[in-house]
């Protein structure tokens, strides 16, 4: 089992990337893949074309009111570790190429160590079959950090052709190292660039950062056009600038 994991700041495209990436690993029979949606915001379901019913965030919200609620909405004689479980699987939107589980948002007030818990050891069990593990990750890299998903074999960086991009994705990074993820390969993707070269002036601030280029994809007008049609953006044609500039850089890195 590999774990891909995506970061980047809203709005550089890396969802959209995400889904390139688990379409492209369906496509050379790269299976099974699990695609999970780690972003607070999330929105992959919509980038693959899937229909999501229930998110971890609930479930595990409903284990935690149990803890402190007498009231509990668990079945008499059913172990909390059990009902995570079975939920668990009622919350696994499955595929005939990928299954998918959304994370879903921060949780409220209260301790929810109880249930994270639980959330992390019935994760272990769930993701064990998978061939490929890819993550879409909001920028703080929030469930990762806190074990609830498997370590992380390859992390991709995404910006945008911006120097301030390039810093806020230095400052990913150092976060990344700051938790010890210790991925085995940690590369930077440059999304939506004007053309298919950067400019001096901002690989001069991917030197700085201690970023690592893996390479850059032009902008696609094709994008912004699924995207206003309601098009799963992952499913973008083979003649499309960005899937074929994104699929040559996961040629290179697998």
């Amino acid at each position: 089992m590999k774990t891909i994991a995506v970061a980047g700041k809203g709005g550089t495209g890396k969802t959209t990337l995400c889904g390139i990436l688990i379409n492209y690993l369906c496509a050379h029979g790269l299976t099974p893949v699990l695609a999970v949606d780690a972003d607070a915001n999330d929105n992959l379901n919509e980038v693959l074309g899937v229909e999501v019913e229930k998110t971890l965030g609930e479930i595990r919200e409903v284990v935690a009111q149990a803890e402190r609620d007498e009231n509990s909405p668990i079945p008499t004689g059913m172990s909390k570790q059990d009902y995570m479980e079975y939920q668990l699987q009622g919350a696994l939107s499955e595929g005939d190429d990928f299954d998918m589980l959304v994370m879903g948002r921060t949780q409220g007030k209260g301790c929810y160590c109880y249930a994270n818990s639980l959330l992390t050891a019935a994760m272990s069990k769930l993701t064990k079959p998978y061939r490929y593990i890819v993550v879409d990750n909001e920028a703080g890299m929030e469930h990762i950090s806190r074990g609830t998903l498997p370590s992380v074999d390859t992390l991709l960086l995404v910006s945008d052709a911006s120097r301030r991009g390039i810093q806020a994705t230095g400052r990913i990074k150092d976060l990344a190292d700051e938790l010890k993820l210790n991925p085995t390969t940690m590369k930077l993707i440059v999304n939506r660039a004007p053309s298919a070269t950067l400019d001096p002036g901002i690989l001069e601030e991917i030197d700085r950062q201690g970023l690592d280029l893996l390479g850059v994809v032009p902008h696609d007008e094709l994008v912004y056009e699924y995207d206003c049609a309601g098009k799963p953006t992952s499913k973008l044609p083979a003649d499309s600038v960005a899937r074929s500039s994104f699929e040559k850089l996961i040629d290179a890195l697998l």
